[in-house]
């Protein structure tokens, strides 16, 4: 009896999460997915409900194979196999030393680590997980007593808020937020006639296919299904898979035969191709070779050649490799990548969301300055930060839009809601200064085919020492956002920002639409030295003048002129200007024939204001701006705004938009076949 009240007080001990309860809440966003059938009849149990004997690990966790449930979140456990590949990042995400359900100081609590937006994130949840009819009904191990994968996965849910927000993803995404490294995605169809090649994404040459295929035991290799075919007419659409291993033939069958070994996160066989067991192609073998081959996949696993995995799959997606120091590895060389930078920027409507290069505003977009220091492979990578969520690590994420209520689809929400359609373009320049307009028009070194949905681009090349200009940007003209600017390389690099020249917005009124280029000049009207007056005064070619050129073009340019008196409102001095044009080169202003000319433009009365301003067009010359007092010996400090207006050529560019990105989630998952897989898990 007593012994029965001692387990009582140790279950009630236990963590519970109050920020990701056991509740639907925890599990449903909007129920638009075919989870919804199973709104209210999904428990939460411990591992010590589950099974007698839970353990987080196997001994060898690079046999233990990763079985996915009723979510459709295959692209992430796709990426849950890097932690399979690299000690580090097994050790990253989920931190050693996590308490054992054999221990007495066990308190029903697990720790790991998800990299967002620039930083490896500390998420703790409870032990509780969701089940059906007492088992678990989401991802698990396929050895029923390790749960290092479900708690993840739980922990991952919790960042997006709910398990139904991991429905459908990228696989790149999950493995940016594992490794903290970077994801490339190539498709393996050729575009057809009426679609164009930069709209396709990258295309993978066979060859490239081969030496990549090489990598398979240092980082994930996922393929993906986006369409029913012949083989794969029992996946469904939307779906991801595992490359677990590839073999090369061509010796042992005298035919160029090259094989890889898939794996469905499902965790069931289904693949009716010609190297499925019993299929035509194991007949080019010789039978012992074909039956040791087919001893070797598990349940879940199939053969396939290169030729029906080309015509049967549409994308693969690969993770840079990690090496035991936590350092990338050039996906092309091989070579790692020990040098990298981030610096974090915005796009601000009006300031600096300047559109794509089809816009005569991209120059406003933020700059970024890149300094190469020997020649390196360098790693140019633009991740745009989630508008979806607002994050409060110290509880839960909150979510901050709800789809449903803008008849939005989970899919058509995370593509078309949450990110922006973005592109990176860079230029060497042979030193700071530079000329930005005409940098801009030429084209640049290196950039992204064309703007695309992904989360996040980047852009692999080899670069000569030298200085850089960086350019992220969205499609569209005053898309804002938040973005995270990544550069890796195999040598020396800094990173800075190119700041813009600061701006007093309180300077001069709201400049008219269009890009204005400003410059800001000051000075002082000094008793005796520099306080001519006004024109009415012998005194006025004393005040001070300040240059102005208008460069020869098509027309007059626009050009508005502020000037602004230092002081407070209540000692304001009537204030003006002049503008006039310069009669020739050898002219100075500072000559009693001065007085003799017209104004071109004048800013007059004088007003008792802290700023006047004038806008006006002015032919192609030269000119001066004299600021003045209305009467002379009026002393005071002042700046002078000169705002040109850039009638700016449209630079030769028709940047791209991208297709909108298909993501796995296995959305031809049936209540049929849901309780199938559960009664044969």
């Amino acid at each position: 009896m007593l012994g029965e009240k001692k387990q009582l007080i140790v279950k009630r001990d236990l963590y519970t999460d109050p920020t990701f309860p056991a509740s639907d809440t925890s599990i449903f966003f909007d129920y638009s997915t075919p989870l919804a059938q199973f709104r209210g009849e999904i428990s939460w149990l411990r591992p010590k409900d589950i099974c007698s004997t839970p353990r987080l690990f196997s001994s060898n966790l690079q046999d233990v194979q990763v079985k996915q449930g009723i979510l459709g979140d295959c692209w992430f456990l796709c990426a849950c196999v890097a932690l399979q590949k690299s000690k580090y990042l097994l050790n990253k995400v989920i931190p050693p030393g996590q308490p054992s359900w054999t221990d007495e100081s066990y308190q029903g609590c697990f720790t790991c680590r998800v990299w967002q937006f620039g930083h490896w994130v500390e998420v703790t949840i409870d032990d509780r997980l969701p089940c059906l009819g007492g088992k678990l009904c989401f991802s698990q191990c396929q050895t029923e007593d390790l749960f290092w994968l479900p708690l993840l996965e739980k922990a991952y849910a919790k960042v997006h808020g709910s398990y139904e927000q991991l429905w459908a993803g990228q696989v790149a995404d999950a493995l940016v937020d594992l490794t903290g490294g970077i994801a490339e995605r190539w498709t393996l169809k050729s575009p057809g006639r009426n679609m164009e090649k930069k709209k396709s994404g990258m295309v993978l040459e066979k060859a490239v296919f081969r030496r990549l295929m090489n990598l398979k035991e240092q980082c994930v290799i996922s393929c993906s299904v986006l369409d029913s075919r012949k083989g794969a007419s029992e996946l469904g659409e939307f779906h991801a898979f595992i490359v677990i291993d590839t073999l090369n033939l061509s010796e042992v069958s005298g035919k160029e035969i090259f094989l890889l070994r898939i794996r469905n996160p499902w965790g069931r066989r289904c693949w009716r191709g010609p190297w499925c067991e019993g299929g035509q192609g194991w007949s080019q073998l010789d039978p012992a070779v074909a039956s040791k081959l087919l001893s070797q996949i598990q349940e879940g696993e199939f053969w396939v050649d290169e030729e029906e995995f080309f015509r049967e799959f549409d994308e693969i997606t690969m993770g840079f490799p990690v090496n035991e120091e936590g350092q990338l590895q050039s996906l092309y060389t091989g070579k790692v990548l020990y040098h990298s930078q981030n610096l974090f920027g915005s796009w601000v409507r009006g300031q600096s969301a300047g559109g794509c290069r089809n816009n005569s505003t991209f120059p406003t977009n933020p700059k970024f300055w890149l300094r190469v220091c020997e020649k390196s492979e360098v790693c140019i990578a633009l991740l745009q930060k989630h508008r979806k969520y607002c994050a409060d690590w110290a509880g839960r994420v909150k979510n901050l839009i709800h789809l449903a209520e803008e008849n939005l689809s989970l899919t058509e929400g995370i593509q078309g809601k949450n990110y922006q359609a973005v592109g990176l373009h860079v230029w060497k320049v042979e030193k700071k200064r530079f000329n930005l307009p005409k940098t801009l028009s030429t084209p640049p070194v290196v950039g992204t085919v064309c703007h695309s949905y992904d989360r996040e681009v980047h852009v692999c090349c080899d670069l000569s020492p030298g200085f850089y200009l960086v350019v992220p940007s969205t499609f569209l003209k005053d898309a804002v956002g938040n973005f995270l600017l990544r550069v890796f390389s195999t040598g020396r690099i800094s990173l800075s920002e190119l700041k813009p020249p600061p701006t007093d917005g309180t300077l001069c009124e709201e400049l008219p639409a269009g890009e204005w280029e400003t410059v800001q000049l000051h000075g002082c009207w000094k008793n005796g030295q520099s306080a001519g007056g006004s024109r009415n005064f012998p005194s006025f070619h004393t005040n001070p003048c300040f240059p102005l050129s208008i460069p020869a073009g098509p027309g007059k340019s626009s050009v508005k002129v502020t000037l602004r008196q230092h002081c407070q409102d209540s000692k304001c001095r009537p204030i003006g200007f002049h503008i006039f044009q310069v009669p020739h080169s050898s002219w100075k202003p500072h000559t009693s024939s001065f007085l003799h000319l017209e104004p071109l433009v004048s800013c007059v009365p004088h007003c008792y204001s802290q700023e006047v301003s004038q806008l006006c067009r002015l032919p192609a010359g030269s000119y001066v701006i004299i600021p003045s007092t209305y009467l002379p010996d009026t002393e005071g400090n002042f700046t002078v705004v000169i705002a040109t207006k850039i009638d700016r050529k449209r630079i030769h560019s028709r940047e791209t938009l991208g297709q909108v990105l298909q993501e796995v989630s296995d959305t031809f998952l049936t209540s049929i076949v849901l309780k199938v897989l559960l009664r044969h898990p």
